[in-house]
């Protein structure tokens, strides 16, 4: 799996980018067809402490899965995106299988 993490208007630290391929390898043991991943890290420039966006985009035979969402922390962020895009994925496998 090809995975892209793109930070816009800042650099990601090593610790967080270690997280984000981490997580998404172990999704992809989940569903063996991910093509790619794309993560954009975004800071959005609000008064709120929720300001941190993470969006991730799956490529998968057929669509694409995307998720996107915010928190205090990219961290927070982006594991409930990978919470909604696992359950996004099995639903995915299961539609395969009952084909």
């Amino acid at each position: 799996m090809d995975i892209k993490i793109n930070s816009v208007h800042f650099d990601a630290d090593q610790k967080l980018i270690a997280l984000i391929n981490k997580k998404l390898t172990k999704l992809a043991q989940f569903f063996d067809g991910i093509i790619s991943a794309e993560v954009f890290l975004r800071l959005e420039k609000v008064q709120s402490d929720e300001n941190k966006i993470v969006e991730i985009k799956l490529s998968i035979p057929g669509n694409d899965l995307f998720v996107k969402k915010q928190s205090k922390t990219f961290e927070d962020a982006f594991n409930k995106g990978i919470e909604s895009l696992s359950r996004q994925v099995t639903k995915h496998k299961e539609k395969l299988r009952n084909k």
